[in-house]
């Protein structure tokens, strides 16, 4: 017998339902540990102001659930870290030059009104970060839709892309980061680091991280764009926007992705096709939080139709209910 005491966590108040050794605050330790690569090289890029946002940003979460939580008289979970994760994601998400009060109206958003006003972690049905970050868009569009290099205004790759203009970065410079755009989103490489440690902390599966970016390529080589070649186009949306990271630390959320298998495959295809059709046809040059936020609404609904079978219970006993079900309702009706 295994002589080793480790405490395991079964925690059934909300869903999903997992039955570990680790807690909430290990995850998410584990989520800001893979998140430094991509910080780091943000620092590197825009300088120290992105530093200053990050730590602006998970104070301010903190402090947000901190005061709601005390305010209402609940129970502090401030020591979960959810709230600080929350705070880094959405600095992963805007532009380099954010003023730091934007970065903390968009915590208040993400914190008070998308999760704890429905009850907290594991209770939200959109993701704070994302929801956050689409409200500041709607709010303050002329601040979040353009980015500013050394006092340079520059166009990201997808704004070429959009544009059908060609693109002045080479596929190395998207992939490793030598692009303008959003802090978390221009480094792939960096990004694919701390893909693999989730991966191999058993934080994240594979599902919904390759169903995005699959659907992505996919579509891109199915359909192309006139003055690219099909692989260069597949290439560049792929690496030179949000795509690997909201499909990997967005995408993946427990709360609010589905927790079937199918269903995991099924949501990160509609995730990676409604990005596409916003690119293809929107007026966004990106598209991947407003695909993310549209399937949190789906979820239910995809693990609904995804649902296996109840143990024991075979096909002919389930259409046996179903038409001892129908027989019921149509005897009652009449």
């Amino acid at each position: 017998m295994n002589e080793k005491k480790e405490r395991l966590i079964f925690d059934v108040t909300y869903q999903p339902q997992v039955r570990t050794v680790r807690d909430t605050q290990r995850i998410m330790l584990d989520v800001i540990v893979a998140t430094l690569p991509i910080v780091g090289f943000g620092v590197y890029r825009f300088g120290w102001h992105v530093l200053l946002l990050v730590v602006s940003s998970m104070a301010a979460a903190v402090f947000f659930e901190w005061a709601y939580r005390r305010l209402l008289k609940k129970s502090i979970t401030i020591d979960d870290l959810s709230a600080a994760v929350t705070g880094l994601l959405l600095i992963m998400v805007l532009p380099p030059q954010t003023p730091v009060w934007m970065a903390v109206v968009g915590d208040f958003f993400a914190i008070v009104i998308v999760k704890q006003l429905y009850g907290g972690i594991g209770k939200n049905f959109l993701n704070p970060a994302l929801a956050g970050r689409a409200f500041l868009t709607a709010s303050y569009s002329g601040v979040l839709t353009v980015v500013v290099i050394d006092g340079v205004t520059c166009a990201t790759p997808l704004g070429f892309l959009k544009a059908g203009s060609p693109v002045p970065y080479t596929l190395a410079q998207s992939f490793f980061g030598a692009i303008p755009g959003s802090i978390g989103e221009i480094s792939s490489f960096a990004i694919l680091a701390g893909a693999a440690y989730l991966i191999a902390r058993k934080v994240i599966r594979w599902r919904i991280p390759l169903s995005v970016i699959g659907t992505v390529a996919c579509i891109c080589l199915l359909f192309g764009h006139s003055g690219y070649g099909r692989f260069e186009w597949m290439l560049q949306n792929v690496c030179a926007g949000g795509v690997m990271f909201t499909g990997i630390f967005m995408a993946t959320d427990y709360a609010t992705s589905p927790v079937t298998i199918h269903g995991q495959i099924v949501y990160g295809i509609g995730i990676g096709a409604l990005t596409m059709l916003i690119r293809y046809f929107g007026g966004y040059a990106e598209g991947c939080s407003y695909a993310i936020l549209i399937m949190n609404l789906c979820t239910w609904a995809i693990d609904k139709a995804c649902h296996r079978r109840q143990f024991g219970v075979s096909r002919a006993d389930l259409a046996a209910q179903r038409a001892a079900a129908k027989a019921a309702k149509k005897e009652a009706a009449s």
